[in-house]
């Protein structure tokens, strides 16, 4: 039996170059726990190739705003993509308990095999919606229960595993 686990954690840097108050009371501090789950079709194999990314999260969260409590995220994208390298844009978009959304677009994937595993960052920046204009990196360990389901032909079609969110 074969099985991935991904471990992502989404940080977003400091908004203090924000001068208007506006843009203060956008830059209220979100921590969110969850999980997520992605699949990639085909899966990810040893040589990279074309994939598309779907998938989706679900998230507790405190916040400095006492109405966000909650979140739930569906992930969509593609490009290169292997089990230890990654070229693609992918755009996660959340939908926040309150009815706002924020749409964040990962534009840039690095991948490193550390001891048999991807050590995965993907860096993006906040589109659309709630917090637009903030940066998001999403640093991740791939742990490949089944580290040679990535040699077959239909190799690794899913991962999923906890995961937080963290805006700032």
């Amino acid at each position: 039996m074969a099985a991935a686990l991904a471990v992502l954690v989404h940080m977003a840097p400091d908004a203090s170059a924000h001068t208007s108050h506006a843009a203060h009371a956008e830059a209220a501090a979100v921590s969110c726990a969850g999980s997520n789950t992605i699949s990639f079709s085909p899966g990810l194999s040893l040589p990279a190739r074309r994939t598309r990314i779907g998938g989706d999260g679900a998230y507790t969260c405190l916040s400095t705003d006492p109405a966000l409590s909650s979140g739930v995220s569906s992930i969509s994208g593609g490009g290169w993509n292997g089990c230890f390298f990654s070229d693609a844009t992918t755009a996660e978009r959340i939908t926040w308990n309150t009815g706002e959304q924020s749409t964040v677009v990962y534009h840039l994937g690095n991948v490193q095999q550390v001891v048999g595993q991807a050590v995965v960052l993907v860096v993006g920046r906040v589109v659309k919606g709630k917090f637009k204009g903030h940066t998001v990196a999403s640093p991740g360990l791939q742990f490949t229960l089944d580290p040679l389901k990535c040699l077959s032909k239909r190799g690794v079609e899913r991962i999923t595993g906890p995961s937080t969110l963290v805006i700032v």
